[in-house]
């Protein structure tokens, strides 16, 4: 596991209502401070990758569908700098995953339809001066490819 990256499993509650997931909680062990929360959605088989946060922790849930979310860690001098990290997570794997500051990260959408991700990162999204630093999902230093690995 690359470091400083904690995964937390959801637990869902359902009952004849409905169902509840806790997803991020002040007192949970992984929790290091709050900024905001935002919903994103993502298209099947489409890649939203890869960008890394200088302040922030993203804390990361899909909440409807699929996706693969894949970590890098390019960190100078860290103990885990090269590995990567790929988690299938939503419907049929309900999780959270925080990202730590510094850590390339995005995912794939791998549901037969949409999905919708949960972020809580612990800053709030500065729009004069995002916290935010891209580079294209495919053509890059990055030793992972998106494709699908049948077999």
């Amino acid at each position: 596991m690359i470091d400083s990256v904690a995964v937390k499993q959801l637990k869902v509650i359902p009952d004849e209502r409905g169902r509840l997931m806790e997803i991020l909680r002040a007192d949970d062990a992984i929790f290091a401070g709050f900024g905001q929360v935002y919903l994103t959605t993502t298209y099947p088989r489409v890649v939203k990758a890869w960008h890394y946060h200088k302040n922030q922790d993203d804390y990361i849930a899909c909440v409807k569908g699929m996706i693969k979310l894949v970590l890098y860690d390019a960190r100078e001098g860290s103990s885990t700098q090269g590995e990567i990290n790929v988690f299938y997570m939503g419907d049929y794997n309900p999780q959270l995953v925080r990202v730590p500051r510094m850590v390339y990260h995005g995912w794939k959408c791998i549901s037969e339809d949409e999905a919708l991700i949960i972020n809580a990162p612990t800053m709030p999204y500065n729009y004069a001066d995002p916290d935010e630093f891209r580079v294209d999902p495919h053509a890059n230093d990055i030793p992972y490819a998106w494709e699908r690995k049948d077999g």
